[in-house]
């Protein structure tokens, strides 16, 4: 699809006159299938976003988003700081990173499919798809990559699926719209949402409220949702350190290279702003000046090229009803420690770290070790903006980094 396509709000008011629940369905697939894909190709995902012009969001300065956030004065969603393109030094960073974990990332997309195929294969089909639903943005390049597995005709874990992204925001939940849309198109079909990684595992729960309004059995969508059983999350994520997901390859903290990046390595879309549910689908910005530096088809296309090459015997991975919290009382710890009453302040695994780095006002660095290799573009960018490092050993694993953003003005929990 052309570019200019991409940077449009492709946003269509369908309401035809329907009378079967068959040409319903098609009618509210067709009507998903004009919104775009980001810098995706149309096949990959479909991203229910309201895309907006840059031009028309408040470029707000970090320091003053960061003021404006902690005061309570605004949320986060209602703000964007517009990105620039990564340095030479991150993008070499990025490009190391995706050097070491490319088998990594391949073997570990192969076991989450072959999981799924073996979970789903006598329940779904061409005219019942698994619904993936990544949450924007970390949950874009892990479900691009399901996907393309899912899709892969030449692989022994094959399944019918579709792929959408969807925003979640922080204390304001899932777009609402955007999820009755997917399920208004598939009412037999199941749901599993898909994200990057956890951190302290507050998306997760993010997720479990915005569901609990289908928690009901009664409630028609009900099994579109609760398919693993009732009060079961079907979250899966790449890595899962906080042990709250459904699904996970790991529960490490490791260099997901994708977590390396913002916008360049998912699809060229900002992190999505806030709409109330009856004004319409969440917003976001997507980022045409980065088209040069765009890594987000080639990532996919490399991680996916492994993926096929890959011999390792597939593995079948452990499922869990209900989230373990594990790192749940670290979390206690660091905020006694520092004196944190708002844990929005604590930024953990190395990706959630980085990005914070990236993206907010940070005060110091948590480190397991001083050298790991999997922390160099941390500590880099640490000493390029003058950040405290410090070293607290096995005292914070499993995770590997933490940032702690920097207290503005007086917390509000």
């Amino acid at each position: 699809h052309s570019l200019e396509m991409t940077t449009l709000s492709a946003i269509f008011a369908v309401k035809p006159i329907i009378t079967t629940e068959y040409s319903m369905t098609k009618a509210m697939t067709q009507t998903l299938n004009t919104y775009g894909s980001g810098s995706y190709l149309a096949s990959d995902v479909t991203v229910l976003l309201d895309i907006v012009n840059k031009d028309a969001v408040a470029d707000v300065p970090v320091r003053q988003k960061e003021a404006l956030i902690q005061s309570g004065q605004r949320h986060y969603s209602d703000m964007l700081t517009l990105e620039d393109a990564p340095t030479a030094m991150h993008e070499q960073l990025y490009q190391q990173a995706l050097e070491q974990g490319t088998t990594r990332t391949a073997t570990d997309i192969a076991n989450l499919a072959y999981t799924l195929h073996h979970t789903f294969q006598q329940t779904v089909s061409p005219e019942r798809p698994l619904v993936l639903v990544s949450l924007v943005r970390a949950g874009l390049p892990v479900g691009v990559l399901l996907q393309r597995a899912l899709t892969d005709i030449d692989s022994s874990y094959a399944l019918p699926s579709v792929h959408y992204g969807i925003s979640i925001i922080r204390d304001r939940g899932l777009d609402a719209v955007a999820l009755q849309r997917i399920l208004d198109a598939y009412p037999n079909s199941a749901i599993i949402f898909v994200d990057g990684w956890t951190g302290k595992g507050a998306i997760y729960q993010e997720l479990a409220r915005s569901l609990d309004v289908f928690s009901n059995s009664n409630h028609p969508n009900f099994i579109n949702i609760f398919h693993q059983g009732e009060n079961v999350i079907p979250l899966l994520t790449l890595a899962d350190p906080a042990g709250v997901a459904w699904l996970a390859a790991s529960e490490d903290d490791w260099l997901i290279p994708s977590g390396l990046l913002n916008s360049t390595v998912s699809g060229l879309i900002s992190r999505s702003l806030y709409s109330e549910p009856l004004s319409g689908l969440h917003r976001s910005v997507f980022y045409d000046n980065l088209v040069e530096v765009d890594h987000s088809l080639a990532f996919v296309d490399h991680i996916d090229t492994a993926r096929r090459a890959l011999s390792t015997p597939l593995q079948y991975l452990q499922t869990f009803k209900q989230p373990r919290y594990q790192t749940a009382d670290l979390i206690d710890m660091l905020a006694a420690e520092y004196d944190i009453s708002n844990r929005n302040r604590i930024k953990p695994t190395i990706a959630e770290a980085t990005r914070a780095i990236l993206r907010r006002d940070p005060e110091r660095i948590l480190l397991a070790t001083a050298d790991h290799p999997d922390t160099v573009l941390l500590r880099h960018l640490c000493s390029e903006r003058d950040i405290n490092i410090t070293v607290l050993g096995a005292k914070i694993l499993p995770y590997q980094a933490i940032t702690l953003i920097k207290q503005r003005v007086t917390d509000r929990s």
